[in-house]
């Protein structure tokens, strides 16, 4: 009996066709997942490849590499330079329609933005994905920041305070499977990789009620971060204030703890009375 190809179609009315295989359904698509794999190499590092350099990185064939960057190409996601491809500005649209769907950036926004007019610092406002944050809001501060963080931007959960505001508010199987999937790897010295004190960090930002940062994702950069939680008390994101460490000491600097509560607290009413105006 002749086997469906990849990307053939299959019929629902088959339950072998809804057989897993490989841990995955027949109804897998691999030719989606081979192109999406190739528009996730190119970031800021690697903003221009050639074929065999995207090859290399995703191991398929120059050929096969090819064929889907010239589809892409065709499509509008990617173009050709001088032998070299590059992502184009449409990429821009398959996350903008998933961000605009969230409410928790537009409740959020003009929250943050009262709150760096009260301290003088930035914030930003992240939600938890697989095993990085990504940024959905920001306000910059009057200081100049050394870090750049811009909406979309990704940076490992177990690195920032964002990150670690909502890690140690997950439940136990979901924290479990993360340290299972993503590794605490040293990003800066000082940083803590090893399973047990990672757990111990995250059991004093339960105790204390923030997470606490300093200079363990970039040098100088001190933050500060809550989790924001939806009515049910299931993290949905977090929100932090940044600064140098030379504007201000731990001690100063950890006293805006209070009022990043109270600003999160603002934030989670605000997503109710969102969801009650939605329904």
């Amino acid at each position: 009996m002749t086997q469906p190809q990849p990307d053939e179609e299959v019929s629902a009315d088959n339950p072998k066709d809804h057989e897993k295989a490989n841990g995955r359904s027949r109804d897998f698509v691999q030719s989606l997942e081979r192109g999406l794999e190739i528009m996730r190499v190119f970031n800021a590092e690697r903003p221009s490849m050639t074929v065999s350099e995207v090859a290399q990185l995703v191991g398929l064939t120059r050929a096969t590499v090819r064929r889907f960057l010239l589809t892409l190409s065709e499509l509008g996601y990617v173009r050709e330079k001088f032998n070299r491809f590059e992502l184009t500005p449409q990429v821009l649209e398959l996350g903008y329609a998933y961000l605009s769907s969230l409410s928790f950036p537009d409740v959020a926004l003009p929250k943050l933005e009262e709150l760096v007019a009260l301290t003088g610092e930035s914030s930003e406002a992240a939600i938890l994905d697989r095993g990085d944050v990504v940024y959905v809001a920001r306000v910059a501060g009057p200081s100049l920041m050394t870090i750049s963080v811009n909406i979309g931007a990704r940076r490992p959960a177990y690195a920032t305070s964002l990150g670690r505001a909502m890690l140690a508010h997950l439940s136990e199987t979901e924290l479990r499977s993360y340290l299972d999937h993503y590794e605490l790897k040293p990003m800066r010295a000082g940083i803590v990789t090893d399973e047990s004190a990672f757990l111990l960090q995250l059991e004093k930002v339960r105790e204390h009620g923030f997470a606490f940062v300093n200079q363990e994702l970039e040098e100088g950069l001190i933050a500060l971060a809550v989790p924001v939680k939806d009515a049910q008390g299931a993290v949905i994101g977090a929100i932090n204030l940044s600064t140098h460490i030379g504007r201000k000491s731990i001690e100063d600097f950890t006293a805006f703890a209070p009022l990043l509560m109270s600003t999160a607290a603002d934030i989670e009413t605000g997503l109710r009375h969102s969801a009650v105006t939605i329904r």
